[in-house]
Parts: structure tokens; C-alpha cells; sequence
């Protein structure tokens, strides 16, 4: 929660009077994209709360720095992969994540609001943003640019928590995400069911090893091949160690992915109208 102190950056907390005064100067808008899925036993599973986390943190700091920047709703469900199996999760097909986005932009944009930045926190979101981008580029010369949130946060963890560590941590239902959860939502994070082992179910795929979700290796080349999760993973978690995620390290993270966006957002402002 924000504190009394710190500008309004949530689109659903800004008066209709204030709206009018504040979207008259065409700030650079934040739309953070999650999903509703498995982050193993211990994790919500709604990990968008960790996108519009970021993208609020991220809001303040850009405009505490003299960019006007604010968050749009979050668009919780995440576009369908791998993770269907599990109980209680929400996704939508890649051709309603594509509809939607289409519309939720061309909202803003009918009033003259182009100053868009996805902030992504799911790979099944890749490429109905990729596509929605793509074709407003076309249609309007308009850019949409999106940053793929734990995409860059695997970037930065060795050089933050070190190459070891990074590599034993690093995973779905581990890190970044278990780390950040302990950072920044503590109270919602059950350490008591942090599995103390979760061996993949499956290390090959057609008798090829396993890399990653939706792959595996073919004489050193990536193989695509369709699959679920549970598949492979056991309780959802991967090849990272959730017994090693710390909350010092979510914050590190944290302050790291939110500084990346607001810069991002003053680089991007600069360069728009």
C-alpha cells in the first residue's frame, strides 16, 4: 500500500477530476500482466501481484523523478501454456489475451494516451503482446514497448546474489518470484510448505533431455514439444531451490527491476509525445 506521501500512480484510484488533469499531459502508462497459476506450495498463486507490485514501485519512483508515470489495472489472467493442470488456476487462450490487450489499448488511445509500457510478469503473455505491439506499430507508428519482468530479473541474479547461488535458486516456483513474494507480500507466503525436495518427475522428453519448459535437446539443438507442467515438475517447482529464496534477496531484486522500469519509462517519455 502506498504511503500518504507518495503520488496516486493506480488508474483505479484517481478521481474522474483528477483523471482529466493528469491524462491531459499524456503521462507514460504502466499495464502490468500476470498470471493465475501454480508457484509451488508455499507462493500465491496469483503471481500478477508481484507485476503490478513492481510497476507501482517502479510509478513512484519515475514520478518522484519528474516523469509523470502511472499503473494501469492489472490484467491478472495469463495467457494459456503449461500450466493448466493445476487447481483453481485462470488463464485465457492466446486469441482472448490478444483481444483483449487490442482493446484495452485502443481505450487508452482513443484519448490520446500513446505513452504505453507492458510490464510483463508471465511467458504465455510473450506473444499476444508481441502481437498486439507489432500491429499497432503498423496501423498508427505508435511503439508499445514491453519488459518481460523475470525474464530480466534471471539476467540479474548472478550478478546480484552471485553465479553459485543463481544457479541452484533460480526456477519456476523458486526464484525470482519466491524471493520477491518474501519481499514484498511476506504474509501471504507460507515457508511452513516450502517442499524440502522436488526432484523433476521427468528428466527426458521422447528419450531427449529436458531443458525447460516446452523443450528439449536434440544434439545440442532446442527442441520445441508440447507438454504440461506437472509432466515435469513436481508440487510446480523446478530446478531452483525454494529453501534457498530470501526476502534480502527479493529486495535486491525488487530495487533492481523497479529502477530498470522507471529509467525505462523516462527514456521512453523523452522520446514520445
Amino acid at each position: 500500500m502506498m504511503s500518504v506521501t507518495e503520488p496516486k500512480v493506480h488508474m483505479g484510484m484517481i478521481t474522474g477530476g483528477e483523471a482529466r488533469a493528469i491524462m491531459a499531459t499524456n503521462p507514460v502508462i504502466l499495464l502490468p500482466l500476470g498470471s493465475h497459476e501454480d508457484q509451488g506450495p508455499h507462493a500465491p498463486m496469483g503471481d500478477y501481484l508481484l507485476a503490478e507490485k513492481i510497476a507501482e514501485l517502479a510509478a513512484v519512483q519515475a514520478t518522484a523523478a519528474g516523469t509523470r508515470t502511472l499503473v494501469a489495472p492489472v490484467l491478472p489472467f495469463g495467457g494459456a501454456d503449461f500450466f493448466g493442470p493445476m487447481p483453481g488456476g485462470i488463464a485465457i487462450s492466446q486469441a482472448t489475451l490478444t483481444a483483449v490487450l487490442t482493446d484495452m489499448i485502443a481505450s487508452l488511445h482513443r484519448n490520446g494516451l500513446t505513452r504505453i509500457i507492458v510490464i510483463n510478469g508471465h511467458g504465455g503473455n510473450v506473444g499476444p503482446i508481441n502481437e498486439v505491439s507489432r500491429a499497432v506499430h503498423h496501423e498508427k507508428g505508435l511503439v508499445i514497448p514491453s519488459l518481460y519482468l523475470w525474464r530480466i530479473a534471471y539476467a540479474l541474479m548472478p550478478g546480484l546474489i552471485g553465479a553459485d547461488l543463481a544457479a541452484k535458486v533460480a526456477g519456476h516456483g523458486a526464484d525470482p518470484l519466491t524471493s520477491l513474494s518474501l519481499h514484498l507480500m511476506p504474509q501471504i507466503v507460507r515457508t511452513d510448505m516450502i517442499p524440502a525436495s522436488t526432484p523433476l518427475k521427468r528428466e527426458q522428453l521422447l528419450d531427449l533431455p529436458f531443458t525447460g519448459l516446452g523443450t528439449a535437446s536434440f544434439e545440442g539443438a532446442e527442441v520445441g514439444l508440447p507438454h504440461d507442467y506437472d509432466d515435469v515438475y513436481t508440487q510446480g517447482v523446478g530446478k531452483g531451490d525454494p529453501r534457498l529464496c530470501s526476502a534480502e534477496t527479493g529486495k535486491l531484486v525488487a530495487e533492481q527491476l523497479a529502477g530498470i522500469c522507471a529509467r525505462f519509462a523516462a527514456h521512453f517519455a523523452a522520446r514520445t509525445r
